[in-house]
């Protein structure tokens, strides 16, 4: 596929002519990583925008307990690290590798260069950065006013919208995640997650196998979050 092709599916992107494309191809490299691999570190310069290409990116903030909290996870397409280009200070999170992953990576210098370019490109970051404020509101919000049994009905609804596919009335979260992973986006611990998945199951409201979730019966789990 044509470099100019490929890098109009990303959203960021989808505004410029094919000559902006091909001229800004040649200033993306490819990083790959492992799974649980971190592209970045908290505290650490902010020294370029990231592209997804393929595969998932969460970010994570971490205590100095061990413990943490997902933030959001990206996946192909996503863009991430805009904030710390902006205001120029370090890293407010990491940036980890949920699996194997290529991310395009474009340097302070020709990030500016760009955005000066592309008004569209700064409306779509402004967009983006309004939509993962409202989402960490509402993080604080369901963590201060909903049970755990809530919040997981919540995020397991969430995470079916932006990961699903959906066959015969099932949806299945296209994400691999492991019962701490489920705990790090509730903000609960693995125990209480545990002890949560096993209620949904008995009621007949998820199937959990290799790590993937099926949701069965989508309308139940929203009356699980009121």
């Amino acid at each position: 596929m044509q470099s100019h092709v490929m890098l109009k599916k990303v959203p960021l992107f989808k505004s410029f002519s094919d000559p902006d494309l091909t001229e800004l191809w040649s200033s993306l490299r490819i990083q790959r990583l492992q799974e649980k691999q971190a592209l970045f570190r908290k505290g650490d310069e902010g020294t370029a925008l990231y592209i997804i290409k393929r595969g998932k990116i969460k970010i994570v903030l971490p205590s100095k307990v061990g413990e943490e909290v997902i933030l959001t996870i990206f996946s192909e397409g996503d863009f991430l690290g805009e904030m710390s280009l902006l205001d120029q200070k370090p890293r407010s999170a990491d940036g980890i590798a949920m699996e194997e992953s290529e991310v395009y990576v474009l340097n302070r210098s020709d990030f500016l260069l760009f955005l000066q370019k592309n008004e569209d490109a700064i409306k779509c970051i402004l967009s983006s950065l309004s939509e993962r404020l409202r989402k960490t509101d509402d993080l604080l919000e369901d963590t201060s006013f909903l049970s755990v049994s809530a919040r997981l009905a919540k995020k397991l609804l969430e995470l079916g919208r932006e990961f699903g596919t959906t066959e015969e009335d099932i949806t299945r979260i296209g994400l691999r995640l492991t019962q701490q992973d489920l705990a790090d986006l509730v903000g609960t611990t693995r125990e209480s997650i545990n002890k949560e998945l096993k209620v949904l199951r008995d009621k007949g409201l998820v199937v959990t196998e290799g790590g993937y979730i099926q949701l069965l019966d989508l309308a139940r789990l929203r009356r699980r979050v009121h």
